[in-house]
């Protein structure tokens, strides 16, 4: 491998954007993802193979670590059997691209996202600049592609995930060796030069060090392999797992991107998701937080990734149940969020039976409910009652719901409030919108149902029990003023 910075940084589409944060922050978010609110995401790849979990290309090579252990007992130690090995039994033999984006958007998935390429150094698409890829090994499968394919025959907005960046530092560990032990001071394979271009040369690096490397060679790698990505598939949507990367390098990939889009649809509708919440930064695209987000309505659009459970399949998972995922779903698009959650897949490239009936359990209530989620904006205010999560990332702990919980959203002349747990009579009494001179309600329909009957005093607007139908879930209420 050629680890020479011997050439400037190629061009890049010419648009109306340039590599500068003063010409990046003049984006303007895209109506198409504020109205879509909900996308799905596939996180897969090579690493489902052992159905044991996230990060599993790194931890096979930490000595003692749970995934070190599964990797010796079950496929050999990782100075004789590595990650080259595992890529080499991920096939993906059941991938049915079309099958799955219908369940998705059963679910309600307005767009959605494919993994690129994950911290292990393996690229899902005919990579021209890694053999490491779907296409030269494993599947022998264009994975992006194939899933491109599926998300625009459906209309649906396509996105991609590169968790490229952090691979660097993040990888080091397959040059170690064990400390005790049979087989203690025999280096990994992870030090065989042979298989370099996907080990890569980085001995003397450590994600101790830093989420991105310092190494110069790295940085003009990865911006040829992104650009490379955008110019074989166009996405609507890129994520880089961080902040935005390697400064020059990262902001050109920003502006080839939106270039690119512009290019196509005569104006910008791409978008970069990071997760530096600085606003000089984050303003260049939209902010992502991850298993987390906002406490309070925020100006700009912003997104919450996360999974129904590990990252990677992984055969321990306990997944989120469907009414936990609406949860958050309502409560995200609150305050002006979209909520973009991982489906884990199986290594043969379907969908166990729980995740199944979860996307069910969404549709389903999509149906019913739907109307004041997509297309909506927030309203004057995003929550009534106590209960409450708590904002930043990592922080995904159960909220404990009540009936005078309450989400709001508006479309156009109608104010839709969410009740987050349903009383015992089936009857809601929403306080923020008592009587008032500026505006009395003149009709609420409970969605999914049709016109509830209702008394508004200086209360609240009290909505009378019905004999049915008395919910678990949010239920929406669609409120119209005379």
């Amino acid at each position: 491998m050629n680890t020479t910075l011997d050439s400037p940084l190629p061009s890049i589409a010419t648009g109306p954007y340039d590599p500068s944060f003063e010409s990046l922050r003049t984006f303007e978010c895209p109506d198409w993802f504020r109205d879509a609110k909900l996308g799905i995401w596939a996180h897969w790849g090579p690493q489902s193979v052992p159905k044991f979990g996230d990060w599993y290309a790194r931890h096979m090579y930490v000595e003692g670590s749970d995934q070190y252990r599964y990797h010796w007992r079950t496929y050999g130690h990782p100075s004789q059997v590595g990650y080259k090995d595992i890529v080499r039994r991920w096939y993906a033999e059941r991938f049915d691209p079309d099958a799955i984006m219908d369940q998705f958007i059963g679910a309600g998935a307005q767009y959605f996202f494919a993994q690129a390429v994950h911290h292990d150094n393996f690229d899902n698409w005919d990579s021209a600049h890694n053999p490491w890829n779907s296409v030269k090994v494993g599947p022998r499968k264009d994975i992006v592609g194939l899933w491109r394919q599926a998300a625009q025959k459906r209309g649906l907005p396509f996105g991609l995930s590169e968790h490229l960046a952090a691979s660097f530092n993040w990888f080091a560990t397959n040059k170690g060796s064990d400390k005790l032990g049979p087989y203690a001071g025999v280096p990994y394979d992870g030090s065989d030069p042979t298989n370099e271009s996907l080990y890569y040369p980085n001995a003397e690096y450590s994600l101790e060090n830093g989420w991105y490397t310092e190494n110069e060679w790295f940085h003009r790698h990865w911006f040829d392999r992104m650009k490379d990505l955008i110019d074989k598939y166009q996405p609507d949507l890129l994520y880089s797992d961080g902040g935005v990367p390697f400064d020059i390098y990262g902001r050109s990939i920003v502006a080839h991107l939106y270039n690119t889009s512009a290019a196509l649809h005569g104006a910008n509708r791409a978008i970069y998701n990071q997760k530096d919440a600085n606003p000089d930064v984050y303003t260049i695209g939209v902010l992502d937080i991850e298993r987390g987000q906002l406490s309070e309505i925020a100006e700009h659009p912003w997104q919450t990734d996360t999974s129904v459970g590990d990252w990677y399949y992984n055969v321990k998972d306990v997944y989120k149940s469907p009414m936990e995922v609406i949860e958050t779903l309502v409560d995200i698009v609150s305050k002006n969020g979209n909520l973009l959650i991982n489906i884990p897949q199986l290594p043969d490239g379907t969908l166990d039976e729980e995740c199944t009936y979860l996307l069910t359990q969404m549709g389903d209530w999509v149906k019913r409910n739907g109307e004041g989620i997509f297309g909506s904006r927030p309203w004057e205010k995003a929550a009534e009652g106590n209960a409450a999560v708590e904002g930043g990332a990592f922080k995904e702990s159960r909220v404990v719901w009540t009936p005078s919980d309450f989400r709001f959203t508006k479309k156009r002349d109608t104010v839709y409030a969410y009740q987050m747990a349903g009383s015992e009579d089936g009857g809601a009494c929403i306080r923020s919108l008592a009587t008032d001179v500026s505006r009395r309600v003149g009709e609420v329909r409970k969605l999914g149902h049709g016109r509830v009957r209702f008394e508004q005093n200086t209360s609240g607007l009290n909505i009378l029990p019905t004999d049915s139908d008395i919910h678990t879930e949010p239920q929406g209420y669609a409120v119209k003023f005379d």
